[in-house]
């Protein structure tokens, strides 16, 4: 199981217009705030990335690098950066389920159709949102076994001045017997 203070593991995937993501070699002033979603099929993540897209720039002034993921080979991931109107937002695809699962990402199975019409991929991960620091340690995390109720982050971003002036430990570290 994924802890705060451990170390993240290895991520990299490529990126629509940005090379390859390689998160040991991200250099983030603060954190990488790393966003894992469903997919295209999914009108919920659109609507959360559009949000993560217009305060991508809020994070970066914070010194917090974003990027996007899914297991959406390059097309589908096109398409929702179309849909999202993806400019500051680093979108990556390609994710295996095998480092999904690494990340505690919950799997699904498709059911065929969305709501939206889209073809669910016939596995395809939950969503999940990381914090993690230049040392690629974990500060926080959120993972759901739902597409619903996803952390806010406008909240976020009020966190981050709050964990940034009160220099914040992360919480929810010990692993211990209790």
């Amino acid at each position: 199981m994924l802890v705060p203070r451990m170390s993240a593991p290895d991520l990299v995937v490529k990126t629509l217009d940005h090379g390859e993501f390689v998160l040991a070699d991200e250099a983030p002033r603060l954190m990488t705030l790393v966003c894992f979603y469903r997919g295209l099929h999914c009108p919920i993540c659109a609507g959360y990335l559009k949000e993560l897209e217009r305060l991508t720039p809020s994070f970066l002034e914070r010194g917090v690098n974003t990027i996007a993921i899914s297991s959406d080979g390059e097309e589908r991931a096109r398409q929702m950066a179309d849909k999202i109107g993806a400019e500051h937002l680093r979108i990556g695809y390609g994710l295996s389920l095998g480092a999904a699962k690494h990340w505690g990402l919950y799997i699904s199975a498709s059911r065929g159709k969305t709501s939206i019409g889209i073809e669910e991929p016939k596995l395809f991960s939950e969503p999940g949102v990381f914090l993690i620091k230049p040392d690629q340690s974990v500060y926080w995390l959120s993972v759901q076994s739902m597409p619903f109720a996803r952390p806010n982050f406008g909240e976020m971003v009020q966190a981050l001045d709050f964990a940034i002036t009160n220099d914040y430990p992360a919480r929810g570290e010990y692993i211990g017997t209790v």
